[in-house]
């Protein structure tokens, strides 16, 4: 293996998502007899150096090679420039894009879309090819398959979790997300502004299981709703009161005072300092559901805090949520934020939940599912669009989904993953009850299930359109790309009411054929996944017909496209 220092300039005009890309070496990684190259690229095509994708251009130049010895390298922007090279881009017109890069071989690529059994060094990042997905920044497409896991649970601490991921990452995950305010890793639970040294190792000890498994975490740093005067006493933080010595007289201090926002943000830094670039954080996410505090300019707040996030986590993604979007009270907060400058991810959550004031969301899961992500789509983010929580809940969320207990085959959740991503999202939705359903029920093979309908798949090379087909028996979502076409076909007789809430067992479709005329395929090769059986068979179109085989539920097609002539 050979590491590099990557030297390339580049116009100015060029898109600035494609100027910086650095990887880090581990702290671990000790270079013996490794050697240093110089590396200078023109801006022609596509080129690799070391079978790792840097940039757009083509290799001209030449290389310098010269033994380094026993040393780890850790060389960045800002060594970059103090060594007056920007200096002399400058003068140039030229940017540089640098960095420190492993070289990259074949034999060592990781697994399609980010999974792998350890964690690269390469961050994730929104695609420069295609904003709407996200790709490693080496370049290879990254889907988060994956779920909210939010803490251990009772007092079984961190092997209870690894038990969990190691579950996630056998059946495919790449990708959960954490509460960093839950008391298990609350590092400010005494005072405001000290910070806990032993709850930092449980964090720490956190991000190492999700490197050795492959999974990528979203840390979410906040989710109080009051500071001791509302009903829910998991949501209160009263140290952040001046009477118990924090910066805040009550909520709407804390969000739209001077001292507070200061004090947040010292916050922010010391997580930075502690745990920041790592490849194993999938993004920084400032609250979760912010919208649910009482009190205080919030997304204001948001707009002051971002920037410190990109400041401090240069490499890591940053991003803010919402909570259930179930009502149209919520359609302006939303818009607002998925547009939001900073805001790399339009999140959005949504619930089966019959006490909603959205009638779409007393309906078919698949159905509120992917109204969600169309909902978002629809403001052009010019981002990510992710359902970064879902589920089920008796009305007005007053508990888990009474008919949870019935979903032995996992019905709910098997819409929640693959719903999203065929109405447009960069990935699967994340279920919320990861303890109460998915585990409880043993769930894990679904996310396996996904996994294996989207592997080898590139999304942003793809440029998925989402579409709809008519059919009289299935819901037909569509994702029309350049060399790959995706269906997903959902029986509409079948749903939560029908299989849980009336136990009638799913009928087989029978018969039923696909009219693909609309989508002007040209020459077509077609699989067909069912991933309630984990099988995969061909079939061959006639007359942009495609008649499927006997399945219950769902099913997957995978076209792979030769377009026609124009």
């Amino acid at each position: 293996m050979k590491f590099s220092l990557i030297l390339v300039f580049w116009p100015f005009c060029a898109p600035a998502a494609d100027l910086y890309q650095i990887r880090r070496l581990s702290e671990q990684e000790v270079l013996q007899t490794y050697t240093l190259s110089l590396r200078f690229w023109n801006m022609l095509g596509d080129y690799s150096a070391g079978g790792s994708r840097f940039a757009r251009g083509s290799l001209t130049g030449f290389d310098w090679e010269a033994p380094i010895g026993d040393l780890t390298l850790a060389l960045g922007w800002r060594m970059l420039c103090g060594m007056g090279l920007m200096n002399v881009a400058a003068r140039a017109g030229l940017t540089v894009l640098a960095g420190v890069t492993s070289g990259f071989h074949p034999s060592e690529a990781a697994e399609p879309f980010g999974q792998a059994s350890t964690i690269s060094s390469d961050f994730v990042r929104v695609s420069p090819r295609d904003p709407r997905y996200f790709e490693l920044s080496d370049g290879r497409p990254y889907i988060p398959i994956g779920l909210n896991l939010i803490a251990p649970p009772g007092n079984e601490g961190l092997p209870a979790l690894e038990s969990w991921m190691e579950q996630l990452q056998a059946n495919g995950g790449n990708y959960i997300r954490v509460w960093l305010g839950n008391p298990f890793f609350d590092v400010e639970h005494d005072r405001c502004g000290v910070y806990d040294e032993a709850k930092a190792k449980r964090i720490d000890e956190l991000l190492a299981i999700a490197a050795r498994r492959g999974i990528r975490v979203k840390m979410c740093l906040e989710h109080f709703r009051h500071l001791g005067d509302g009903r829910q006493r998991w949501a209160a933080k009263p140290l952040h009161l001046a009477a118990n010595g924090g910066t805040a007289t009550n909520i709407s201090d804390f969000f739209n005072g001077q001292a507070s926002r200061e004090q947040f943000k010292k916050k922010l830094a010391w997580f930075a300092h502690r745990f920041g670039d790592q490849p194993s954080v999938f993004g920084w996410e400032l609250w979760n559901e912010i919208n649910a505090v009482q009190g205080g300019d919030y997304l204001r707040w948001t707009e002051v805090m971002l920037p410190e996030l990109h400041r401090l986590f240069p490499r890591n993604l940053a991003m803010q949520s919402l909570g259930s979007y179930d009502g149209d009270y919520a359609r302006a907060p939303y818009r607002r934020l998925a547009t939001m400058p900073g805001n790399d991810v339009a999140q959005v959550h949504r619930y089966l939940d019959l006490g909603a004031k959205l009638e779409v969301c007393h309906g078919a899961m698949d159905l509120l599912a992917a109204d969600a992500v169309r909902e978002l789509l629809s403001q052009q983010p010019g981002r990510p669009v992710l359902l970064a929580e879902s589920g089920a809940v008796e009305p007005n969320h007053s508990g888990p989904f009474r008919l949870y207990h019935q979903d032995t085959n996992g019905v709910l959740l098997h819409d929640v993953l693959f719903a999203p991503f065929f109405a447009g999202a960069a990935g699967p939705g994340h279920i919320w009850h990861w303890d109460a359903y998915v585990a409880a029920q043993n769930l894990w093979w679904h996310f396996g299930r996904f996994a294996e309908a989207v592997r080898n798949l590139d999304p942003p090379a793809e440029h998925f359109q989402p579409e709809t087909l008519p059919h009289p028996r299935l819901r037909v979502y569509a994702l029309k790309g350049r060399h790959t076409t995706l269906l997903w076909c959902r029986d509409l007789e079948n749903t939560w009411r029908h299989e849980l809430a009336e136990g009638r067992a799913p009928d087989p479709v029978e018969d039923a054929v696909l009219e693909l005329g609309s989508l002007n395929l040209g020459k077509t090769s077609a699989r067909l996944y069912d991933p309630w059986e984990n099988r995969w068979t061909t079939a061959t179109l006639e007359a942009d017909q495609l008649r499927l085989p006997v399945f219950k539920r769902s099913l997957v097609v995978r076209l792979s496209v030769t377009p026609r002539e124009p």
